[in-house]
């Protein structure tokens, strides 16, 4: 409380000091005296603490010392700011000056003046012409007869002030604190800065980079993949065994899956939405269906890698191959690997013109192609739970290695499958 009396004890000694030089003069007296009381008042409202944010144009960023910007040789700038309506042209003029240093700047403002720094306009001051204010604020307690614009700066147009023209702060603000502004009153915010692109990578860069994409992508299916092996093996060879019985059924109903996606999430969201107990239950649906999407599609393109590498290392073993103790584990690296091929030869060869292009979207055309057949296969057999699809109706030892594929297509003899000849001297034949 001391410390704002004593404040306040100097702004009436100023204001009282102000009013001895118009002393010889009644009316410029009576004109001082109003300016002044107006101004002491807007300041105790300052001080305390009242006013919102009168206090924001008095700031550290004014640190140019005022001073008035020398005219520039006839071919040096030139600001004509009789006309205001393009104020990009002029934030750009201004970049230019401001780039400069302060003892080289040099303008011409036709029919106006320029300053660097904050400057102000008193109440009893009448500047004719258009103002420049650069790197400082602009205060109008007076009469401006002219446009006024400042750059890194605000404007204030205080009670009583008037400013004939218009008013535009670049990189600043205009504050109406009750003056009079006879033409408009506009704003040009700092422009964005926009970060350079990087450089272009050269060839080996981004072969190095893709083959990294494609290798992290390989690893997470992978580990994916194992996780489905270990906890849900039955599933993944149910739905395995769906694609390679009746992968057209499966492409067909994956497909139409698709289709539906976004209809069935709008028809469950509507359904939830009509019920008073559905609104409460809206977020756990929607991320139960989301989910419920990905893991079908991603389930589903594990489950066709499992049914390659099932059918190519069962072909292996048929022709004599010796390739280790088959598991679903070695079935879904065979798989992933053949699937991740395309993408391979991308990543080496994407830098090649046209071929590089060519293989990106045949790469595209053969993951869609078999993600939809897994994700049909992952609707037809409800997640590895119904094996209507799954060909599960023939006798297992049907589907070992000897009797599936020993035939003669493949240089070896082929073998009568188990059960036809009981079937056939069965009882009652």
């Amino acid at each position: 409380m001391r410390t704002r009396s004593g404040v306040l004890a100097l702004l009436l000694a100023a204001a009282a000091g102000s009013f001895t030089p118009a002393a010889a003069d009644p009316r410029g007296a009576a004109d001082v005296a109003a300016g002044a009381a107006k101004d002491l008042w807007e300041l105790i409202q300052q001080i305390r603490g009242e006013g919102g944010d009168t206090l924001r144009p008095i700031r550290a960023r004014q640190a140019s010392q005022p001073q008035a910007i020398p005219e520039a040789a006839p071919s040096g700038l030139m600001l004509d700011l009789s006309d205001l309506s393009h104020p990009l042209v002029l934030e750009e003029h201004l970049a230019r000056l401001t780039a400069m240093a302060e003892d080289e700047m040099r303008v011409t403002v036709p029919n106006g003046t320029a300053r660097l720094g904050a400057y102000s306009v008193g109440s009893d001051q009448t500047v004719a012409g258009h103002l420049l204010v650069v790197r400082g604020d602009a205060q109008v307690y007076g009469r401006l007869q002219g446009n006024l614009v400042t750059y890194d700066g605000d404007i204030v147009v205080h009670p009583g002030a008037i400013v004939s023209g218009d008013v535009l702060a670049i990189h600043g603000t205009v504050f109406d604190r009750g003056g009079e502004i006879g033409g408009e009153s506009r704003t040009l915010s700092a422009s964005p800065r926009v970060a350079a692109p990087p450089p272009p990578l050269s060839a080996g860069e981004a072969t190095v980079r893709r083959l990294a994409g494609v290798v992290g992508v390989f690893l997470a299916l992978a580990a994916l993949g194992c996780l489905l092996a270990a906890f849900g093996r039955h599933n993944l060879q149910v739905v395995s065994d769906t694609v390679t019985h009746s992968f057209g059924r499966a492409f067909v109903t994956g497909l139409v899956g698709q289709i539906l996606i976004l209809p069935t999430f709008g028809m469950l969201v509507v359904g939830l939405v009509l019920s008073v107990a559905g609104i409460l239950l809206l977020p756990f649906a929607i991320a139960v269906y989301a989910l419920l999407v990905i893991v079908g599609i991603v389930g589903g393109y594990l489950a066709v890698a499992h049914a390659m590498g099932e059918t190519y290392t069962r072909r292996r073993l048929a022709q004599g191959i010796l390739v280790g103790a088959p598991s679903s584990y070695q079935f879904l690296l065979v798989g992933l690997a053949a699937t991740i091929a395309l993408w391979l030869a991308w990543a080496l060869f994407g830098w090649v013109p046209v071929a590089g292009s060519l293989i990106r979207g045949a790469a595209v055309l053969v993951t869609w192609l078999l993600a939809t057949a897994g994700l049909g296969a992952a609707m037809l057999s409800r997640a590895g739970i119904r094996e209507n699809f799954a060909g599960r109706i023939i006798p297992p030892e049907a589907l070992t290695d000897e009797y599936l594929w020993a035939t003669p297509q493949f240089g070896v003899p082929a073998v009568k499958r188990p059960g036809a000849g009981s079937r056939a001297t069965g009882p009652g034949k």
